[in-house]
């Protein structure tokens, strides 16, 4: 039955106002699919960074172990975090019944790095080696002291789930580079955790879900279910797809709902992903020279070392943010013991993907992120001994790194104070990193918005500021 046009609603309304403009730019939509996800009206300006390798250490990094050298706790080993120093800061359950919040200084050395002599832990050998190409920031802050909420905070700007993830909103506001291949791409480390990492860090919230992150796993399928099943050709295939298409067109005329586009879209890319992701994610023709830069991991499929490897190539066919998850960061106890082991696995192939961008020429387009959720805290989680200690969760300052697109390097930016418990300049909220990403990419992170359920929502909410003592 036809609704009554007094009573159609606004929705309604312009969905069919809309309908004979559909058809057209469903058309367009699939010829062309470089400007299809690019929302109207963004004000931009002169991107410096063309991509975004994202290499996210969940867990959350121990800062005075690896990247922010504290001297003094070390003099004051085993002493009381003073009254004054925490300033009523909560604490996570699991430390907060502590009698005593006892201060450890790290078992690990620090080394002059780089021209300026920048310190950093004598774990990380390799990105020591590439110091003068990172921006160090000491100074990062965020909100959530639980993993849970942090990382969401991390990946999506807000501790709530259902928002979209950075490289959705930057899916959404910049569209695809390659026709063949997703615009956001998500790998995961293969290692035993008991820490779990979801799909919804990556997923594009209340965008359309062609912005979601699509993971690529380790082995023979990287992307499951991509392949043809047995005793179906291409030719099938392409037959299957145009009928399914021409189905889902007259369905798309009868409700004038926009995932019936996206559903359209995303077979069909799915249809050229079953030749470029082989293509894309096969090392074999890598020079040694190359994967000599990564480590002796970069054969093993699944390791980090592995995956930094497949970021490169992926940022070099056009992929324009690559999400590299390496989890087991959670150091609650037995730190010395477990450190090195997860310094090691990360060192080398950071370094080598620096290197390895950057002697293509590439890394001056492209935007390397490195860092996990919130900091450890400066005093010891449970008994410290002269052999061991454990670090709880830390808010307050940690400690991240950027390179290439657009971001100064060989710098240090942001400091805390001589107990690395709070920040004394240059402060980062994890609005303020997000706002900068955008901004080198050449979006204004104010104007970046999507209207829905009654707001403009944005990746940095209502705040944030581009932090530009960091840029080129």
């Amino acid at each position: 039955m036809e609704t009554d046009p007094l009573f159609i609603t606004r929705r309604r309304f312009f969905s069919r106002l809309s309908a004979g403009l559909g058809g057209m730019a469903l058309g367009s939509l699939l010829a062309d699919r470089t400007a299809a996800s690019m929302p109207a009206g963004i004000p931009g300006f002169a991107p410096r960074a063309k991509r975004v390798i994202y290499l996210f250490m969940s867990g959350g990094q121990s800062q005075q172990d690896l990247f922010d050298e504290k001297p003094l706790l070390r003099q004051r080993n085993g002493e009381a975090l003073p009254d004054s120093v925490r300033g009523g800061q909560r604490l996570t359950g699991m430390s907060g019944n502590q009698s005593v919040l006892p201060l450890a200084g790290s078992h690990f050395d620090f080394a002059d790095c780089g021209k300026n002599g920048t310190r950093i832990s004598t774990l990380l050998p390799h990105t020591g080696s590439v110091i003068d190409e990172l921006c160090l920031i000491r100074s990062m802050f965020t909100e959530a002291i639980n993993h849970d909420p942090a990382m969401t905070f991390l990946q999506t700007g807000s501790q709530i789930a259902g928002r979209p993830s950075i490289g959705s909103w930057v899916h959404y506001g910049l569209g695809s580079m390659n026709a063949n291949l997703p615009a956001f791409v998500v790998l995961v480390t293969k290692k035993p955790t008991d820490q779990p990492l979801y799909a919804r860090l990556w997923g594009s919230g209340f965008l359309d879900s062609r912005h979601q992150g699509v993971r690529f796993s380790p082995g023979k399928d990287a992307v499951f279910y991509l392949a043809n099943p047995d005793g179906i050709c291409g030719t099938g295939r392409r037959s299957l797809l145009d009928k399914l298409a021409a189905m889902n067109r007259i369905s798309y005329q009868n409700e004038i709902d926009p995932e019936i586009e996206s559903r359209i879209v995303q077979y069909e890319m799915a249809y050229r992903m079953q030749t470029s992701v082989p293509e894309a994610t096969d090392i074999k023709g890598e020079p040694k020279h190359v994967l000599d830069l990564y480590g002796p991991d970069v054969e093993t499929p699944g390791t980090f070392a592995a995956n930094c490897l497949q970021a490169r190539r992926l940022a070099e066919r056009g992929v324009r943010f690559i999400q590299l998850y390496h989890p087991g960061w959670d150091n609650h106890n037995k730190l010395p013991q477990t450190l090195p082991k997860l310094a090691s696995e990360v060192d080398q192939p950071c370094a080598g993907l620096i290197r390895d961008l950057k002697q293509r020429g590439m890394l001056e387009d492209t935007l390397v992120i490195c860092g996990g959720e919130f900091g450890r805290t400066s005093y010891s989680q449970g008994t410290l001994t002269k052999e061991t200690y454990g670090r709880d969760h830390h808010p307050r300052c940690f400690s991240m790194w950027m390179a290439g697109g657009g971001v100064k390097p060989g710098i240090v930016h942001g400091a805390t104070d001589d107990f690395g418990y709070n920040i004394t300049s240059g402060g980062v909220h994890v609005h303020d990193l997000h706002a900068t990403i955008l901004h080198l990419m050449g979006v204004d992170h104010t104007k970046l918005t999507y209207f829905f359920q009654g707001r403009h929502f944005r990746l940095t909410d209502v705040h944030g500021h581009v932090v530009r003592d960091i840029l080129a």
